[in-house]
């Protein structure tokens, strides 16, 4: 009787994103590695096996079904078909449907354990609301799928783990967007995600002002004043261990990103820059709150680069080895 216990392989699905975009290609080229997780692309099957060809990898296109187990030589694809042939470069609105399917599955196949994470490939809001679906991006579309009332951006990457408590709104509505319930709800979601999906039960976060030099005592804003300090106040009495407002222009210094498991950035483009300067090819962004585990790339479609074969898969690498260290971050919890 064999009584060897195979070792845990987690499921993750890869959504392949816009068709025309380089999404597909990306997904092809994760057959380019062995990875510690059994890996499912979810989209065309034949345009992801045109993509195999075009790469030079001599794989088995297999249509994927749950229970499953990973062959060697063997490609798996949960196939979906596209409304009409995405030729590359050129996005066609009538192929926003298929994108969305694509989302809805992943989403329904880790709520029902199906999958134990989410990996998204690029999509494109604005051809998605061409064809008359509003859209606003990846995190926003799961957290309405979801029923989840507030969930936060982080993004990770060149020894930093950087997380946003506004995210895409124009600069002068950032301010009217922040209140205490919100700050106070992102840091908490930002506190528990980093122990329950990183291994970090007790994270030390270090916390941006809103204003130049964290408004200096009320003379440059009052954000700092009437929002900011009096939560983080609140935080660290219930035992968090926050460090701030700080000056955003000094706060990204290698003494303190050492000291620091995150960072809380106030607005999309206080953080954002000096983390894609460090990661730039090679980052990931994760939606934090949601129900199951969701990682992505950090860069668009790339339209330009589609069907060239030129595109860089750093950031799907990076994507996929993250969700598969959170699947197993949250295993060791239970």
């Amino acid at each position: 009787m064999n009584n060897v216990i195979e070792p845990f392989l987690p499921v993750l699905a890869v959504t392949s994103g816009e068709p025309s975009g380089v999404g597909p290609e990306l997904c092809a080229r994760l057959s380019e590695r062995k990875w510690a997780a059994h890996l499912v692309v979810l989209g065309d099957a034949e345009l992801i096996e045109e993509r195999l060809d075009r790469a030079g990898h001599a794989l088995v296109v297999r249509p994927w079904q749950p229970g499953m187990k990973p062959e060697a030589g063997v490609f798996d694809v949960l196939h979906f078909s596209l409304a009409c042939p995405a030729l590359a470069g050129v996005p066609n609105p009538k192929n926003a449907a298929y994108v969305l399917s694509i989302l809805d599955c992943a989403l329904e196949g880790c709520a029902r354990g199906m999958f134990d994470g989410m990996v998204t490939a690029p999509v494109h809001k604005g051809v998605i609301c061409d064809a008359g679906v509003p859209f606003f991006g990846h995190t926003e579309y799961l957290a309405a799928k979801t029923h989840t009332p507030q969930v936060v951006m982080m993004l990770v990457g060149g020894g930093m783990r950087v997380a946003l408590a506004t995210t895409h709104l124009p600069l002068a509505d950032v301010s009217k967007a922040l209140s205490q319930d919100r700050l106070a709800r992102t840091l908490e979601i930002l506190h528990h995600d980093l122990g329950a999906r990183f291994g970090l039960p007790q994270p030390r976060i270090l916390v941006a002002g809103f204003n130049p030099h964290a408004g200096e005592g009320g003379h440059i804003g009052r954000e700092e004043i009437d929002i900011i300090i009096p939560v983080l106040e609140c935080l660290r009495a219930k035992g968090m261990n926050l460090l701030g407002p700080l000056p955003a222009d000094t706060l990204f210094t290698p003494r303190n990103l050492r000291e620091a498991d995150a960072v809380l950035a106030m607005y999309h483009d206080q953080g954002l820059p000096v983390f894609k300067h460090a990661s730039f090819g090679s980052g990931v962004n994760v939606t934090l709150g949601l129900p199951f585990i969701r990682t992505s790339v950090d860069h668009g479609t790339a339209f330009d680069l589609a069907g060239s074969g030129k595109a860089d898969p750093g950031s799907l690498f990076a994507a996929v080895e993250l969700a598969i260290g959170m699947v197993k971050a949250g295993q060791r919890r239970t």
